[in-house]
């Protein structure tokens, strides 16, 4: 397969043995820090990176996502960060240690760091972000679904916070290095905190690396370097992200040299990247899976048969091998194969057969009665309006899924729009009927966030997918450090996606990292996570 000269490396058993042992008991042993710049490293210098829309300052706001992401993980800081060994990795906190019973966790925080605006920062900061906006069911904030078993998060003196739990949670490291940074308490105490548009929208004050210096809508952000870091100071002076909705602009760009570095959403260009001079492509592993989701709040897509049926209908090996251009495999469940201590493919598969997704979608009471191409039920055509935001190729891709879907009977209508409307659509307000996205995760193979019934209403579980079952067995699994326990218990929750389709899982991508030949000092990561070192990055003499 293409797929294999595109250096798709699994991480190895031994790895997430490691990995289980860190995480779980993020013991006595600090994981490794921030690796020193290298002694050609030069001070000076910008990179630009796109970002496909107009961006959020805060990590927690319901609609900062992956246009906000790549921002806010320079800005702030978290508990912890992925490490280069995707081992978490001290971060604001120097160590961390749990409980006998599992049930609390004590991280030791740093106690040199500074806000942007000169505040000292404490654990009063943590406390605040977690209990006020975290733990805050009402605001709903972005990732909030990662600590539902957080009870509260406590300071013992300026340095140390402990969070209480309702029960054993072996990833709440992983998670705390995961979109979760830490935003200041004394700017956000008493103010709604995604109302602050003079924070969320114009000046952010974080703790990392680099910090902003101008921000135009619909242009570009600026940041620049923050002499004051806690670690060592950023060999870049600038960092740009240029906000540019098209992929095509952002190939362009690349080519020309007015883009740096970013990870690729359109592969279609790959071959003409490849081929030009100046310009380094790379293939990263990363937890990631594409999915296709139906409402579950309609009756119609709580029939098991019809999610079935949609799957069987989509060509997915015809979608990786053209416009992915082979950087994937398809997906069956939704843990990956990445995650090689955990994941199976011994599940239930759904190879292309248009001929059976007619089938199910006759038993599930849709039939043509009319000729007229379109299944129906009591008079009324089986219609879906597929909302989709414009990113990379999600629209080629869209498009594609569209007219399989048509071909067995589906009266589906592309509804396209710009990233941030869907955002507001699909994630927040939860008016949509079908949509295609992905996730990407913390190294883990916890996925209560994404199909536990506690957050079907609010939370990332968008699909509104609720089964007492998989609710056992995302719970057991999280609960547990025990590596072979948490393989059998994953196992059988695979097979149980695989046979209800919480998602129409789709494919494991392979994120296709761009960057040009003369910047150096970016780990062997997926982009999002060279992001957390940022200030080891430097333009070669």
């Amino acid at each position: 397969m293409k797929m294999n000269k595109k250096w798709w490396v699994f991480l190895s058993a031994a790895l997430m043995a490691l990995f289980l042992a860190a995480c779980s008991y993020g013991g006595e042993e600090e994981a490794e820090g921030e690796a020193a710049a290298s002694e050609e490293a030069v001070s000076g210098g910008k990179v630009s990176i796109p970002i496909v829309a107009d961006p959020t300052f805060n990590p927690w706001h319901p609609s900062a996502y992956a246009e906000s992401n790549v921002i806010n993980r320079v800005i702030f800081d978290g508990l912890t960060k992925p490490g280069k060994d995707l081992v978490p990795a001290p971060d604001l906190a120097e160590s961390w240690e749990t409980s006998e019973d599992g049930l609390t966790w004590t991280f030791q925080l740093r106690d040199d760091v500074t806000w942007h605006d000169g505040e000292p920062f404490t654990s009063e900061d943590v406390v605040f972000t977690f209990n006020d906006i975290t733990l805050n069911e009402e605001l709903g904030a972005n990732s909030a679904s990662y600590f539902g078993q957080v009870e509260s998060v406590e300071a013992d003196g300026d340095y140390t916070v402990m969070f209480n739990l309702s029960s054993p949670v072996a990833a709440l490291p992983a998670y705390l290095s995961f979109n979760t940074e830490i935003i200041p308490e004394h700017i956000f105490q008493g103010e709604d905190p995604w109302d602050l548009t003079s924070f969320n929208k114009e000046n952010p004050v974080g703790t990392g690396p680099f910090k902003l210096k101008s921000y135009t809508s619909g242009q570009s952000v600026v940041l620049e370097r923050n002499d004051e870091y806690f670690g060592d100071a950023a060999n870049l002076d600038e960092v740009e992200y240029k906000i540019l909705p098209d992929a095509n602009t952002h190939v362009a760009q690349l080519l020309s040299g007015e883009l740096s570095i970013f990870a690729l959403d359109d592969t279609s260009a790959v071959e003409r990247i490849e081929s030009a001079d100046g310009v380094d492509v790379d293939g990263r592993d990363t937890n990631r899976f594409f999915w296709l989701i139906v409402n579950q709040q309609e009756e119609r897509f709580q029939d098991v048969k019809v999610r079935q049926a949609m799957e069987y209908a989509l060509d997915r090996q015809n979608i990786i091998d053209t416009v992915l251009q082979g950087y994937g495999t398809i997906a069956d469940a939704g843990i990956t194969p990445a995650l090689s201590e955990y994941y199976t493919d011994d599940v239930k598969q759904y190879p292309f057969d248009p001929e059976e997704a007619k089938k199910l979608l006759a038993e599930a009471g849709w039939e043509d009665t009319n000729g007229d191409g379109f299944v129906d039920k009591d008079g009324e055509n089986f219609e879906i309006i597929f909302d989709i935001g414009i990113q990379g190729d999600l629209e080629a891709i869209a498009q594609l899924v569209q007219q399989y879907l048509i071909d067995v009977g589906l009266d589906v209508q592309l509804n396209t729009m710009d990233w941030n409307t869907m955002i507001d659509k699909v994630v927040i307000q939860r008016d949509y009927a079908m949509t295609l996205n992905w996730w990407r995760y913390p190294p883990d193979p916890d996925l209560k966030a994404y199909m536990h019934s506690d957050f079907a209403e609010q939370g990332n579980n968008i699909p509104a997918y609720q089964n007492e079952e998989m609710d056992k067995l995302l719970d057991a699994g999280a609960e547990t450090s025990d590596v072979e326990e948490r393989k059998e218990i994953y196992t059988e929750a695979q097979k149980l996606m695989a046979e209800e389709l919480p998602y129409m899982f789709l494919w494991y991508p392979q994120e296709v990292q761009v960057k040009r030949s003369d910047i150096d000092g970016v780990p062997e990561l997926a982009f999002g996570d060279t992001l957390h070192y940022i200030q080891e990055w430097y333009m070669a003499e």
